[in-house]
């Protein structure tokens, strides 16, 4: 696969929460699939409690006061960016703080911070776990 050349800061908030939707939900599945091995609907039971609207939201909001200036740049932009999608099952303020967070997510993988990845997603199952 040949590499883009794009500058990732040009991608707008929802491109990168696009990607940033398949990174957390890999990262929750890799989570709860390491947790025990269990049929595959229990899996999913599993990680539907953190791949929802209203868990990214509590974890995007305590987020805030902790990532650098840079990632809560990406985080507000993502919240912020214009969506013709309807929230389904939350507010549409817990849709909008969960695309932030999203987004958050992509531009990390983008710029290839794994690492940094790993201690926020360990940041938010701490958050969701309090």
């Amino acid at each position: 696969m040949e590499e883009n050349k794009v500058d990732i800061r040009q991608y707008s908030p929802l491109a990168l929460a696009y990607m940033g939707d398949c990174i957390f939900d890999l990262c929750v599945r890799t989570y709860i699939l390491k947790q025990a091995n269990m049929p595959a609907n229990k899996l999913h039971q599993s990680s539907k409690k953190l791949v929802n609207a209203t868990s990214q939201s509590k974890m995007y909001k305590e987020l805030l006061e902790i990532v650098t200036e840079e990632e809560k740049s990406i985080l507000k932009r993502g919240r912020n960016a214009h969506t013709n999608t309807r929230a389904k099952n939350s507010t549409m303020i817990d849709y909008k703080n969960a695309t932030g967070l999203e987004a958050l997510f992509g531009y990390l993988y983008l710029k290839g911070e794994q690492e940094r990845i790993n201690e926020l997603f360990k940041i938010c199952l701490e958050i969701i776990n309090k």
